[in-house]
């Protein structure tokens, strides 16, 4: 039996091998892990231009063949043949960045001396175009001694030639080579005389870039910088949403009053009003902040600031233990837990890794935002403070910076305890800066706005639904209190006994339970239960809850909610994920109790102190 040629896709990371080989394969291919590694294995076939079969293997991004992470580990264990469970190639597909040559060049230097046959998929060529920059593949090619292909995987421009060349390469079996010469000062030196070579036509973007950088990357002016944009990003989390939060308020009241209009009395109607309505309209109606926070880090990312802002974070996260590459995997912890936890696979150090991940609820996710914004707006005065400042604005950026500063000593914590080691070093690759393409924005909103009402019409629905049965049976007699009297009350009655110290109220209590599903439930389920109990008065029912919550909290008691929810451990999704990362129960155990521990004492300190100063 004929075995089927096996390629490898290899390159550096953000070189465009994912589109690459999504291109080549289709539909198929397959996702699996690596043996003994939670690191994913991505494989599929292709055809050749002659019917011959291929079979592809997507390798994880990495910059040489010295792993400093997982990923990077698989990368190198495949291609020298030591990968448990894996063939060794047979040819190899390098995948470089055209607008980013010199820097690309390095690995495949590299990857040359292996002695395998390759080609270079010289990838986002229209990207060089667009920004004035020429190659001459052909130098390129007489340079390397392989072939070089120009490709745009996106477009699946040049996948044919690519596949004309696959068909001429020597794929016959032979030993590698693992006695590659690793002087990376030699492999850079030889990469920007051969980018030097190969290049028609010099963009002036490039000077653009660097003269950027010496402003944002400064070591005094940058942190400035990063500090200014997030403080701008919160301003506008509340004084852009005022409005279209008014217009889904107006939706939702209008809908609530339909329904009491032309339904009879009865339980649907209960359920519909109090419990759908009521209850998942109260998250809704937060989705022009979360797009709004959204749109930022959206822009930020398309624009090529964000991986400098990593860069900045690596000297204030060094003095904690950790390196700047832990922080893409907490700055995709504002958006969810859950990816940003799957994110510290590219960090190298186990021990970092860990911290990374014991760390990342920390890191104020999306959920958190409309619980957030419903206390601020309920308790803290819409006002400026001076030059336009919103004092809203300026405490929930307080929030976000609490959280971090909480992430950053519990690091130095594990650091120097149960995840003890030295920091490894940080190696990163700067984007040229680009104006974001409104087409992206557009798409990028709409996914969020997607899985956010997702959410709500799933998730959200669903634990607000259950939560509207248990308060709602038993039905109290007069003069008793029904979310006190019914099944979930007495759930929450019991829970006060512990809460009631750091200032919790019933409500709170019983808000606190269901939030473990999904941090947005906590708004829906205070919601739900002023709708119940405001039973037959219109008026009260339908308050606003912010309104609700002003005439009935106390400020101490709302500062210590807040805080609760700065430390509080995450839905119960991202503890599963913890527990498949770490493999075992061992760690989320500790997460959940050190993050319990923490909201706890938070909480209770903010109310203790707030109320012994009159507040």
């Amino acid at each position: 039996m004929t075995t089927i040629p096996l390629i490898a896709l290899v390159g550096n990371p953000n070189a465009g091998k994912s589109a690459l080989f999504n291109a080549l394969t289709g539909a198929r291919q397959k996702v699996g892990n690596y043996p003994g590694v939670t690191v994913e294995r991505h494989a599929g076939r292709m055809s050749l231009p002659d019917g011959r079969p291929i079979e592809l293997v997507d390798l994880p991004g990495t910059y040489g063949l010295e792993p400093t992470s997982p990923d990077e580990q698989v990368t190198r264990d495949v291609l020298f043949g030591t990968q448990e469970g894996e063939r060794f190639p047979d040819a190899m597909i390098v995948v470089v960045d055209a607008t980013n040559l010199d820097n690309h060049l390095r690995f495949v230097l590299q990857l040359r001396e292996l002695g395998r046959p390759m080609v270079v998929a010289l990838n986002m060529v229209d990207m060089a175009t667009r920004d004035g920059l020429t190659i001459d593949e052909a130098v390129l090619s007489r340079e390397l001694g392989v072939p070089v292909v120009p490709t745009v995987a996106v477009r699946k421009r040049g996948l044919d030639a690519l596949k004309d060349v696959l068909a001429d390469l020597s794929t016959a079996a032979a030993t590698p080579d693992t006695s590659v010469d690793r002087d990376i000062r030699h492999y850079q030196r030889e990469a920007r005389r051969i980018a030097a070579a190969a290049t028609v036509e010099q963009p002036q973007g490039r000077a653009f870039t660097r003269a950027i950088d010496r402003i944002v990357l400064h070591p005094v002016a940058g942190p400035i910088i990063l500090f200014a944009l997030l403080f701008i990003m919160f301003q506008a989390v509340f004084a852009w949403s005022e409005t279209p939060i008014g217009w889904i308020e107006g939706a939702q009241a209008w809908l609530a009053e339909r329904a009491v209009a032309t339904l009879p009395e009865s339980f649907l109607r209960d359920l519909l009003v109090e419990g759908i309505i009521a209850g998942v309209g109260s998250v809704v109606v937060f989705l022009p902040q979360i797009l709004i926070l959204f749109f930022f880090i959206l822009l930020l990312e398309a624009s090529g600031y964000m991986v400098r802002a990593a860069f900045l974070m690596d000297r204030m996260m060094s003095g904690v233990g950790l390196s700047g590459r832990s922080f893409i995997p907490l700055l995709s912890s504002f958006a969810c837990a859950i990816p940003g936890i799957m994110a510290t696979r590219s960090v190298e150090d186990p021990r970092e890794r860990l911290t990374t991940i014991l760390i990342a609820p920390l890191m104020t996710c999306s959920a958190r935002l409309p619980v957030y914004a419903v206390i601020i707006g309920a308790f803290i005065p819409a006002r400026d403070v001076g030059g336009g400042v919103g004092l809203q604005g300026l405490v929930l950026l307080g929030l976000y910076v609490t959280g971090i500063l909480g992430a950053m000593l519990v690091a130095l914590v594990l650091r120097r305890s149960v995840a003890k080691g030295g920091k490894a070093g940080f190696t990163i690759e700067m984007p040229r800066y680009q104006l974001p393409l409104p087409r992206d924005l557009v798409i990028g909103l709409w996914q969020r706005a997607y899985v956010f009402l997702r959410r709500a019409g799933t998730i959200i629905m669903g634990v607000t639904v259950a939560l509207w049965l248990l308060a709602s049976f038993p039905q109290a007699p007069e003069g008793v209190k029904q979310s006190e009297y019914s099944v979930a009350g007495r759930i929450a009655s019991g829970l006060e006994v512990v809460l009631a110290p750091i200032g919790f109220n019933h409500e709170m209590s019983l808000a606190v339970i269901p939030a473990m599903a999904a941090r947005e439930v906590a708004v829906s389920a205070l919601q739900t239960v002023y709708a119940i109990d405001a039973g037959d008065d219109e008026e009260a029912g339908a308050a606003a809850l912010g309104q609700q919550l002003s005439s009935r909290w106390s400020l101490p008691t709302a500062l210590a909610f807040l805080m609760w929810f700065v430390f509080a451990p995450q839905c119960l999704s991202t503890i599963a994920v913890v527990r498949r990362e770490t493999n075992g129960w061992k760690w989320p155990l500790f997460m959940l109790g050190y993050l319990f521990a923490l909201a706890y004492l938070a909480a209770g300190a903010t109310f203790w102190i707030a109320t012994a100063i009159g507040l």
